[in-house]
């Protein structure tokens, strides 16, 4: 079985760093993601998904990613039920992240390369194609 998301997309505010209990840190920050294809009015529509990171990076990611600022996250997808304060169940979607590349150049300019081994790694299949590229 697999369960593997790759987005690119910008950050809708900074993210909000948090410790566990035992001094884990994580973070948690929404990424506006546009699709890939026009709705009718001729506009694209975009999707904010929630992305939770763990540890180390989740402690970079609350030093150098800040609203507006353009990264990648490669990870899974995580279905999670709660029970609401009406008492109701619900259910949550977000994306755990194993990787965060941050895309936007920093302040000296200048993007961080990622490694080989990265779907975001030049040359790579997850390269984006644009709607021109497209056969349909």
């Amino acid at each position: 079985m697999l369960n593997r998301i790759v987005l690119i997309g910008r950050l809708t505010q900074d993210p909000e760093l948090r410790y566990t209990k035992n001094g884990i840190a994580v973070a948690s920050f929404t990424l506006a993601v546009d699709r890939r294809y026009k709705n009718a009015e001729g506009e694209r529509e975009t999707d904010f998904i929630d992305i939770v990171v763990w540890r180390q990076q989740a402690e970079n990611c609350a030093n150098y990613l800040s609203k507006g600022k353009l990264c990648a996250v490669d990870g899974s997808l995580q279905i999670r039920s709660y029970e609401a304060k009406d008492g109701t169940r619900r259910k949550a979607a977000e994306v755990v992240a194993d990787d965060v590349r941050f895309l936007s150049p920093k302040d000296g300019g200048g993007y961080r390369e990622a490694p080989e081994s990265s779907p975001f790694a030049a040359g790579n299949d997850a390269d984006m194609v644009g709607d021109d590229d497209l056969p349909f």
